[in-house]
């Protein structure tokens, strides 16, 4: 008997439902989008209509099911205005680490009050250049760089790179070169910050992103997020902001080694589910 998309989608819902995938509904739907080749509400609209289940259907629900990330399944993640390519090897970019665009181009439009028609922004640890691309395109006033090592996130890097002013600077971002020192005035980072030997509970997280996006270089997590403000120092204009995404363990360890690093005004900044996500401060010294 010939099953209809509105029934292949409930049944779609109830399999990941069992299998504990945390957003059944959204997925099961998205799934069946996915393979239909059009957006969720074209495809509502036909499960209304009546339309037929659609080929690949159920060995889609069967993937999602084992716990592989939607985003892998249908190779796209979106971020703020963008639709990233994404898939194994890099990190799937999460909707709160959107907060960390607002700030960066917040504090772009303080620099431009100042005078600098284009500030220049970095994003350290680029993964696949999420932050960087949607600065890039929501403000094309800025000149943005991105930094990333690792060989297998650098494919999506370019992928999505490809095309936009975003610079590509393929290194450890503790090791740019002089060529950068005193450049920037924004530096922003979603570095790796989880404590080794803390492996985190989600299948989706700890199965398929990459350890060397996740884990922060020692029991404290913080040996990675303390490289990025080293190079924050070296590279940040006098007055320029660095911005860090971290664990909301982590907020009172970020503010102290801030301190002990000599930046000023660091502030604590929430996402939309009111957690401690960010935090942001400036290197001292006039702003020109």
């Amino acid at each position: 008997m010939a099953t209809t998309l509105a029934q292949a989608i409930a049944w779609g819902r109830r399999e990941l439902a069992a299998a504990g995938v945390p957003s059944p509904d959204a997925d099961a739907v998205l799934l069946a989008s996915h393979a239909l080749g059009l957006g969720r509400g074209e495809t509502e609209a036909k499960a209304i209509l009546g339309a037929p289940e659609p080929s690949g259907y159920r060995d889609l629900v069967a993937r999602r099911a084992r716990r592989e990330p939607l985003q892998h399944i249908t190779g796209r993640a979106p971020f703020r205005q963008l639709e990233l390519a994404v898939g194994p090897g890099v990190f799937v970019p999460r909707p709160e680490t959107e907060l960390l665009v607002q700030l960066t181009l917040d504090e772009a439009r303080r620099w431009r009050e100042h005078g600098e028609l284009h500030p220049a922004v970095v994003d350290l640890g680029t993964g696949g250049g999420a932050i960087a691309l949607a600065v890039a395109t929501e403000d094309p006033a800025c000149r943005v760089s991105a930094v990333e090592r690792e060989p297998e996130a650098l494919r999506w890097t370019r992928q999505n790179l490809g095309g936009s002013p975003v610079r590509l600077l393929e290194c450890d971002y503790r090791d740019l070169t002089p060529q950068t020192v005193g450049r920037f005035c924004v530096v922003v980072t979603n570095p790796p910050y989880v404590p080794d030997g803390e492996i985190p509970g989600d299948p989706e997280v700890r199965d398929y992103d990459p350890p060397t996006a996740l884990y922060g270089g020692d029991e404290t997590g913080m040996l990675l997020p303390c490289a990025a403000m080293d190079t924050a120092l070296r590279i940040l204009r006098p007055g320029g902001c660095f911005i860090m995404e971290h664990a909301e363990s982590q907020v009172a360890a970020v503010a102290d080694a801030l301190d002990r690093r000599g930046f000023t005004e660091v502030r604590l900044h929430h996402d939309l589910a009111d957690r401690p996500r960010a935090t942001t401060a400036v290197l001292p010294g006039e702003r020109s």
